[in-house]
C-alpha cells in the first residue's frame, strides 16, 4: 500500500501543481485531483492543462491516481428531476475524462442522497439508471467510477454496496471505500472483506463514535478505526493501491496536516504483516 493526499488537504487557491510539488516534497506516493466548477481544479480544465499535471507528476516520481469531486452532492444522480440527473452525469463523464488526461484509473462517485423527499426506493432506481448509462463512457476512457460510502443515508451497508457494484456487471464500475465514513453504523474491515475486489481505491480517516458528528473525525490513529484489523483485511483481499488521507487544511499551518496525515500513514502500512 502506498501514502496518498487529497487535494482537498490544500488551500482551495492553491494552484495543483504547487499541490503536487508540496506533497511530493513531503514523501506522498500518491495524489488525488479534485475538481469542481469552482476549484480546486475547475472542471473545464483543457488537455493541454491537465496532461502538463501529469507530466509534472511523472517528472517528480508521485502518480496521480484519482479524481474526486463535491458536486455528486449538488446534482445527485438519485434526484427525481431529471435536469438535475443529466447534470450530475455530465460532471461525471467530464471527470472521466480528466482522470484519462492526468493518468488516473478511477473517479469518485456519489451514487445518491436519500432525502424526506427522495425515498429509498426512488433514489436506488434513479442511482441504478443514472450510472448505468454512464458505462459505456467509463469503458471508453478506461477509468473506473469508484462508489464511494459517503453520509447520505443510501447504502449503508457492505452487502448492499456490493449488490449494487455487481448489478453493472462492468470492471469500470467499483467501490471508494472510506474508512472512517462506516464507523457509526459498521466496522471498516468487516465492509473491506465483503467488497473484496471491488474496492478500487481507499479514502482513509478516522472517527470517534462517540461524537455521533461530523466532529468526530479526528487525525489518522486518533480514533476508533481498529487500523490493524483494516491493514489484515485490505491484505487479504490484495488491495495494494493507496490510502488516500481525506482532510481538509489545517488553518495556520497546511505542511503540519500533511506532515501528520503522512507520518499516521506510515505508521499504518507498517502495520502490514509481510
Amino acid at each position: 500500500m502506498k501514502t496518498g493526499i487529497s487535494q482537498w488537504a490544500f488551500p482551495g487557491d492553491m494552484p495543483a501543481k504547487s499541490a503536487l510539488a508540496l506533497a511530493k516534497k513531503i514523501g506522498f506516493e500518491s495524489f488525488e485531483l479534485c475538481v469542481g466548477d469552482e476549484g480546486p481544479v475547475l472542471l473545464n480544465i483543457s488537455e493541454k492543462e491537465a496532461s502538463a499535471l501529469r507530466v509534472q507528476a511523472d517528472k517528480a516520481g508521485i502518480a496521480i491516481t484519482s479524481v474526486a469531486s463535491g458536486m455528486g452532492w449538488k446534482y445527485p444522480l438519485s434526484s427525481p428531476d431529471p435536469a438535475v440527473r443529466q447534470k450530475g452525469s455530465e460532471v461525471i463523464e467530464r471527470m472521466l475524462q480528466i482522470a484519462r488526461w492526468v493518468g488516473a484509473d478511477s473517479v469518485l462517485v456519489v451514487p445518491g442522497v436519500v432525502t424526506p423527499e427522495v425515498s429509498y426506493d426512488a433514489a436506488l432506481e434513479n442511482a441504478l439508471n443514472t450510472i448505468q448509462d454512464l458505462v459505456p463512457a467509463a469503458e471508453q476512457a478506461q477509468v473506473c467510477m469508484a462508489i464511494e460510502n459517503v453520509w447520505n443515508k443510501f447504502l449503508l451497508s457492505p452487502v448492499e454496496m456490493r449488490d449494487f457494484v455487481d448489478q453493472f456487471e462492468s470492471a469500470h464500475v467499483g467501490a471508494f471505500f472510506d474508512i472512517g465514513n462506516v464507523l457509526l453504523h459498521g466496522y471498516p474491515e468487516q465492509w473491506i472483506s465483503i467488497l473484496g475486489k471491488r474496492i478500487r481505491k481507499v479514502h482513509a480517516k478516522d472517527f470517534r463514535v462517540s461524537a455521533g458528528n461530523l466532529d468526530g473525525f479526528v487525525m489518522l490513529m486518533e480514533g476508533d478505526v481498529n487500523w490493524p484489523k483494516v491493514v489484515a483485511a485490505l491484505q487479504a483481499v490484495g488491495y495494494a493501491g493507496p490510502l488516500t488521507a481525506e482532510y481538509g487544511p489545517y488553518p495556520h499551518s497546511c505542511e503540519t496536516l500533511l506532515r501528520h496525515c503522512h507520518a499516521s500513514l506510515k505508521s499504518i502500512i507498517a502495520l502490514a504483516k509481510s
